[in-house]
């Protein structure tokens, strides 16, 4: 069992560790559908045949549950009835697919709803469901942005693309307090009862999501260390042999990867354990794997070694009878352009992510401290 001697974490869920150093970037932001686009890149293509009717669909200052409302207000059908990949931001403008069994949408040709738009329409044989989704479009502007600041902020975008960024689960899932785990909780211990199911389930979530974040913020803070003491002090410290500091320290990438680590090819492909047999540490540093952490619950699997000691420490056995899986700790950015208009001091991103990421993480990272909640509602 390792034992930490290291500053306890605080229990928000909006706090977050970063492996970036620069000191804080100063700008505006403010989350609405005029600054903040999102457009879901679909898992597959749809195959323009079948018994669903495919909707594209652009919504504006509407989250996708009241999307999911009105559509089934408008058409007579149960919400159940309507399919998507997932949820997208209220206050965005936000393009997203649903898919509505062709029997249930005798009324859809004179749909006319506010802030909804129909952009498109096809076919498909299937259902679209949770997680059918290879990931999403933005585009965020910031303001009030001066000329140093936007040369501070494509520093960090380029360190930012060779390194990648750590796989938090954005303030959003936390609700606008940052503490709805703590109703997750309660939930499992039955001193809460919702009676809405998908709220119930959401909750859940959102405390599996949360002991996600700070097995995270534990694994930086031991990157951290690692990277900045001596391997005595580290290995005294984290109380891990000075053999086995001295070899992690001399991994190449910030984020150190541990014996037992459940690693997954980037961004899909099948789990397998880290240990000494092959250079992990290089196919990590290439981007071509990621280490995962745990979402703990039934049929998940469990770290090993060194880096299982560490995750131990943040599962609930509350969570067993709970779906249970496992999320990229890091990801890697395919593209991140950054535009500057100094005649008015706008600052414009353009990026993607990969499914369940999150760009106001990555906002924030780049700004190095926190953008005001206030601005980023619960979606």
């Amino acid at each position: 069992m390792i034992i930490f001697y290291i500053t306890k974490l605080q229990s928000k869920g909006n706090i977050i560790l970063s492996h970036l150093n620069h000191s804080p970037i100063e700008f505006y932001f403010l989350k609405n559908s005029k600054n903040f686009i999102v457009e879901e890149i679909p898992l597959y293509s749809f195959s323009g045949a079948g018994e669903h009717l495919i909707l594209k669909i652009r919504k504006k200052d509407i989250s996708t549950f009241e999307l999911l409302n009105i559509l089934s207000k408008k058409l007579n059908i149960k919400k159940s009835d309507i399919g998507y990949a997932g949820l997208k931001d209220k206050d965005a403008l936000s393009i997203q697919y649903v898919s509505i069994n062709k029997k249930l949408t005798k009324n859809i040709e004179s749909l006319q709803l506010d802030n909804i738009k129909i952009l498109d329409s096809t076919y498909h044989n299937n259902k679209i469901k949770i997680g059918h989704l290879k990931g999403n479009k933005f585009y965020i502007r910031i303001k009030k942005l001066n000329k140093i600041n936007a040369n501070k902020i494509q520093n960090v975008i380029n360190h930012i693309l060779n390194t990648g960024m750590p796989n938090y689960f954005g303030f959003q899932r936390f609700g606008n307090n940052g503490n709805n785990y703590n109703d997750g909780k309660a939930i499992l211990q039955n001193q809460l009862k919702i009676k809405d199911k998908k709220i119930s389930k959401f909750l859940i979530s959102a405390y599996q999501s949360y002991l996600f974040n700070t097995w995270l913020q534990k694994r930086i803070e031991i990157s951290h260390i690692i990277n900045n003491f001596d391997i005595s002090y580290s290995s005294s410290l984290l109380k891990i042999d000075s053999n086995v500091i001295k070899k992690i320290k001399s991994q190449k990438h910030f984020f150190k990867l541990l014996n037992g680590d459940i690693m997954q090819h980037f961004p899909y492909g099948k789990y397998f354990f880290n240990d000494d047999s092959v250079d992990n540490s290089m196919r990590f540093y290439n981007k071509q794997i990621v280490p995962t952490g745990l979402l703990y619950g039934i049929k998940s699997i469990l770290a090993k070694d060194i880096a299982g000691d560490i995750e131990n420490n943040f599962i609930d056995n509350l969570l067993v009878n709970e779906l249970g899986s496992r999320r990229l700790a890091w990801i890697f950015l395919d593209h991140l352009e950054f535009t500057y208009k100094e005649e008015i001091a706008n600052g414009e991103f353009n990026f993607s992510l990969p499914k369940g990421s999150y760009a106001t993480i990555l906002l924030n990272l780049i700004a190095n401290r926190e953008i005001n909640k206030e601005v980023i509602d619960e979606f």
